[in-house]
């Protein structure tokens, strides 16, 4: 039955949709296999030990060790983002140390390091990511750079930097123009380049290793974040590189998608299709408090060579194939809840947990699900104006088999004490199919954010 309304519902946008002159058919796609909810997952909570940690986006990544690395974030003035290790087969945690110590800016007294926003990257057995700010100072009901208190510097700016996996030695690099963060980071491990969108302005930057240079390709999407007004756009947090020839591919609140061509140390716009889709919604790119029309987070599959991302707020699978120019909207693979009520997800940004599995076939996405009881919803309205969820949601895991087209919602995760895992915003799934993301937890009366994890619902099945 489920099939049959898809169907015809799909059926009904097509025709609608093709009465523009902008329709263009070159592939066509078949329904989607779907497994309804298995139920309920039990995560287990591991406590790193840093009491302050604040809440995390991205900032986890598997490694070939079998090992997972994690930063845990702070918020205060003097002390920096802390980095670990976790060992899914002993459950071994391993403190590696301070991000502001690591960028040498330990005794500076400056706004320190106190996030990664980025997801590790690895190559040659080195995980290479980002570093950025964490404290902020409010205007207007908007995060902004933190004005240092009595006594500090402004915030230096963040830094690319990389971790050794057999020496367990960090590198610093080079530090970012402007006096801004890293909030979002791709490498093109072919070309030797690690590439970087700053906040709070938005400037498209590159290091090459090779070079040992830092390039500043100026603002790509009016002023950022920087401010609140007609210049405002909301800043993309995923940026993809194509292996074949070095592009580099994000996009704007506008909906456009953007593209560094490697031969032309450029940045361009794709013309041939945009992120501007009737089923993402309507958003106006100057209010903030949501992604608007930017893809959420992306992954690149080689088999097919092309982006597969989603939607932030509709939750929306699509893939992008960049010699094309073509988006093409799979399916929706927000939970089953989700889907059966017709709601947005409630955290307006969208969810950064989601990642192509260990097998190389399988993505993995973590997202919210309305709680009904009594036939109402629980909690109030969905979102606050920054964007934040109040209405209380159950975490779901889902699974999308990219060669089977095939969904699965494994069901809502829940700790053992039966407290939902809630402000997660990270995932990593380690050679073992272990589920890794970073979640506020509730224990002996205080909140912090720590490393949870879930046994793969994939493995023996």
């Amino acid at each position: 039955m489920r099939r049959h309304r898809q169907l015809t519902y799909i059926a009904v946008l097509w025709t609608i949709a093709c009465a523009s002159s902008a329709c263009k058919v070159t592939k066509t796609f078949t329904q989607t296999p779907v497994t309804r909810s298995a139920g309920r997952l039990t995560a287990r909570v591991h406590n790193s030990g840093f009491d302050l940690a604040h809440d995390t986006y991205n900032g986890i990544g598997a490694a070939s060790d079998g090992k997972v690395y994690y930063v845990l974030s702070s918020q205060v003035i003097d002390i920096g983002a802390q980095i670990y290790s976790f060992e899914p087969a002993t459950d071994r945690i391993t403190h590696l140390g301070d991000l502001t110590d690591i960028c040498g800016e330990k005794g500076l007294k400056a706004i320190p390091q106190n996030k990664s926003h980025v997801s590790f990257w690895e190559s040659e057995g080195k995980l290479y990511f980002a570093s950025h700010i964490g404290y902020y100072t409010m205007r207007n009901g908007m995060e902004t750079v933190g004005v240092p208190p009595p006594g500090y510097k402004p915030y230096p700016g963040g830094h690319f930097l990389s971790y050794d996996l057999r020496t367990g030695q960090f590198q610093n690099y080079c530090i970012a123009p402007h006096k801004e963060g890293i909030i979002a980071m791709a490498m093109d491990p072919q070309r030797g380049r690690l590439y970087g969108l700053t906040w709070p302005t938005g400037y498209f930057i590159y290091y090459d290793l090779g070079k040992r240079e830092l390039k500043d390709l100026g603002r790509v999407s009016a002023l950022g974040e920087s401010l609140v007004g007609p210049q405002y756009r909301t800043l993309c947090r995923s940026l993809a590189v194509d292996p074949a020839d070095g592009a580099v591919y994000f996009t704007t609140s506008e909906g456009n998608i953007l593209r560094y061509r490697y031969d032309k140390d450029a940045v361009d716009k794709v013309e041939g299709d945009s992120m501007r889709k009737d089923y993402f919604g309507v958003y106006d790119p100057v209010l903030p408090g949501n992604m608007a029309y930017n893809w959420r987070q992306t992954v690149w599959y080689a088999p097919e060579k092309v982006i597969y991302g989603v939607h932030g707020n509709s939750g929306y699978l699509f893939r992008f194939d960049p010699h094309t120019e073509r988006v093409d909207v799979l399916d929706r693979i927000t939970s089953m809840p989700s889907q059966q009520s017709g709601m947005f997800d409630a955290f307006s940004y969208g969810y950064l947990g989601f990642t192509l599995g260990p097998d190389g076939r399988t993505l993995h996405y973590l997202t919210g699900g309305p709680v009904y009881v009594n036939g109402k919803r629980l909690g109030g309205k969905p979102t606050t104006k920054t964007g934040e969820a109040v209405a209380e949601e159950d975490l779901h895991l889902i699974t999308y088999d990219i060669p089977a087209g095939k969904y699965t919602d494994h069901g809502a995760i829940f700790f053992e004490t039966g407290q939902r895992p809630t402000w997660v915003n990270s995932l990593a799934v380690a050679k073992d199919g272990t589920v890794c993301a970073l979640s506020r937890v509730t224990e002996a009366g205080g909140t912090r954010t720590d490393l949870i994890s879930i046994p793969s619902p994939l493995v023996n099945k």
